[in-house]
């Protein structure tokens, strides 16, 4: 055993590091990152960036926050893809940006409707951008008195994405069944609760990790935007943070680096690994939507149908988690994404999202770059 295991281990008491993640707590200096979920809208008086201050919260991959508002014209929001803010190895394409985007859209058009305003959305107002994303907008978004309150924003707050072990306990059949039927007309919720079915979901989705962790540009793109400890998650604010006492050790001794997290058979890649393949073996159930095509407006809705049973599952007291990989495009993942769609969809379709679901303990949410980083143009 080598020194800095054998400290790290004394430090840590043993444990292992990222299961106990979400549950530590280090002292951060600075703007607290996580400051965008208090009273979103706090001080607001126009409509509009209350309303983008609530989207700002939506999940989406690796929480890049890639939505930059333009609001010059008045009653109305442009919507445009920051491309310093995408994933251009893991979802070349932006499928996956833009499922983010339509979980910002749905958030946004709810907190509209809690002001007593429409938003009326128009994706890509000036054409779809085909192969991949380009400067167009993806949205306009237009503001008239109505709208209808949606029951769902009582739980936006609420939301969480949980990279955490599930508990045991099952999942009742009748909130799965709610948690699918909060996705929107044009998008098609399965879910999985059988033990047996199950056990080939957890396969597939430990067999994308395992393939992304030894794809090293896919894996670089991972590593380069997961942020270690309280001082680089506060000077990011975007990205996937891990934070903690037992992080910033590992992250003070050198076993657990960006470089490092990237490298086959360093403790870090190791644990990471270990750490997806207990996550996958401890789902409870999975749920998974599909949309007839792939187009880009699918691809929006799709990210709102997600935004809404990710709400449903906080008002079911649920946890979730979007299991990616099995869904990405590049070339070492494409027979196991075929596979997916086989067990997945064999009646046709694209699935876009495909999720682990049970019942944890409660995690913090995301950190978020704030509305002032997302305004192009007041």
């Amino acid at each position: 055993m080598s020194a800095h295991r054998r400290d790290f281990i004394r430090l840590v008491g043993g444990g292992a590091v990222f299961a106990a993640l979400p549950g530590l707590t280090a002292c951060e200096a600075g703007p607290d990152p996580r400051a965008a979920w208090t009273n979103p809208g706090a001080g607001e008086h126009d409509p509009r960036r209350i309303a983008l201050a609530y989207g700002l919260l939506a999940p989406n991959p690796h929480n890049m926050q890639p939505w930059m508002a333009d609001l010059r014209e008045a009653g109305a929001i442009t919507l445009y893809i920051d491309p310093s803010h995408t994933l251009p190895v893991t979802d070349a394409s932006g499928r996956q940006i833009l499922i983010g985007s339509g979980g910002f859209l749905e958030l946004l058009r709810m907190s509209a409707a809690e002001q007593g305003l429409e938003a009326k959305i128009i994706p890509f107002p000036e054409g779809d951008p085909e192969p991949r994303l380009d400067g167009r907008p993806f949205a306009r978004v237009t503001f008239a008195p109505g709208g209808t309150r949606d029951p769902l924003f009582a739980h936006a707050l609420a939301r969480r994405t949980s990279r955490i072990p599930f508990e045991t306990r099952p999942v009742p059949s009748d909130a799965a069944a709610r948690i699918a039927a909060a996705a929107l007309p044009g998008v098609r919720a399965g879910f999985a609760l059988d033990p047996a079915r199950i056990a080939v979901l957890k396969e597939i989705a430990y067999a994308g990790a395992n393939i992304e962790a030894h794809t090293p540009t896919a894996q670089h793109e991972s590593c380069r935007l997961t942020f270690i400890g309280a001082h680089d998650v506060a000077a990011h604010r975007y990205g996937v943070s891990i934070e903690g006492p037992a992080i910033e050790a590992a992250h003070a001794l050198g076993l657990l680096t960006q470089a490092k997290m990237e490298q086959p058979g360093t403790w870090a890649f190791n644990q990471s690994l270990d750490l997806m393949k207990h996550l996958a073996d401890t789902a409870q159930g999975f749920v998974w939507l599909t949309t007839p095509g792939n187009s880009r407006a699918e691809q929006l809705l799709a990210g709102r149908s997600y935004l809404r049973i990710n709400t449903q599952a906080a008002a079911e007291g649920l946890a979730m988690h979007p299991w990616s990989q099995p869904l990405q495009e590049y070339p070492t993942m494409a027979g196991l994404l075929r596979r997916t769609h086989q067990v997945l969809a064999p009646q046709g379709g694209r699935v876009q999202m495909f999720v682990r679901i049970g019942y944890a303990k409660p995690v913090p949410p995301a950190p978020r770059r704030g509305l002032a980083a997302q305004i192009r143009n007041a």
